[in-house]
């Protein structure tokens, strides 16, 4: 296994693979991943190739969130480092969330969570900021925050009322509640659980799916669906009919039309 905090492979199907390395702490999170992850982040949405980015853990975890233990040691570590206030120490974990999450939430491309196994506080945000959760069946939900005495970081509390509702949001947040992968299917925190022997290879061939698809389409898909809790109807149907008909002058919709009347299989190629 690679000493290296994050794993990241380009795959021929246009797949984008981030895996979080941290296995023997269960990938829990440090600061420093924060701005490793934002250069990832940044090459998979300027490399026209990629088409999909995905992200997973190492081991028996997507991540455990904040490293605890190191917590311990540093309390100022809970807050993304050291820092001269506590309006400072906020600041960084705002950023440091945006780097990560923010970036899920907002990346052009579709963005899939492959939640292996245990997705606790901030790794829990994390799964929930990608546009989609496959899990294996041994995955595990989890707020986490209120067994140390936090409040939630990384938009979980801004994530999780949107999936699942504010009531579902509440109860998981006040209780701490670790829910299973069958439990997060039923409350729509997962899109589909595949069992664990199972899981790599079915999470992969659905994000190659994922990623044969229309790219400028489908990034104005995530805009549109982004945006919806925004907007009145008539401007959603407004911002739906301006990316419809810009999307109507690609070269990709020409030649997708061609191909649906030959009966044959649409090749996207990002124009």
């Amino acid at each position: 296994m690679s000493d290296e905090m994050l794993l990241y492979e380009k795959r021929d199907d246009g797949v984008a693979l981030i895996t979080l390395n941290r296995p023997a702490r269960l990938n829990a999170l440090l600061p420093e991943m924060g701005d490793l992850m934002s250069d990832l982040f940044d090459d998979a949405e300027a490399d026209e190739a990629v088409r999909c980015v995905a992200l997973t853990g190492a081991g028996r975890a997507f991540t455990a969130g904040g490293d605890v233990k190191a917590m311990a040691e540093d309390r100022d570590l809970a807050s993304g480092g050291a820092a001269n206030s506590i309006d400072e120490l906020a600041r960084n974990l705002a950023d440091w969330g945006w780097k990560v999450s923010g970036r899920l939430y907002n990346m052009p491309k579709p963005t899939v969570a492959l939640v292996n196994g245990f997705a606790m506080g901030a790794g829990m945000s994390m799964a929930l900021a990608c546009d989609i959760r496959i899990c294996s069946s041994q995955a595990k939900f989890g707020t986490a925050f209120r067994n140390v005495a936090l409040s939630g970081d990384f938009g979980g509390s801004w994530f999780l009322p949107r999936i699942a509702g504010h009531a579902v949001a509440s109860e998981l947040y006040l209780t701490g509640e670790i829910i299973d992968a069958d439990r997060a299917l039923a409350l729509g925190l997962a899109n589909h659980v595949v069992p664990h022997e199972e899981f790599m290879d079915a999470g992969l061939e659905f994000c190659a799916q994922i990623a044969a698809g229309p790219p400028l389409a489908m990034g104005r898909m995530k805009l549109n669906l982004q945006r919806s809790d925004s907007l009145s109807l008539r401007e959603a149907l407004l911002a739906e009919a301006m990316h419809h008909t810009l999307s109507s002058h690609d070269e990709d919709h020409a030649s997708a039309t061609q191909a649906f009347v030959k009966k044959e299989t649409p090749v996207f190629r990002g124009r």
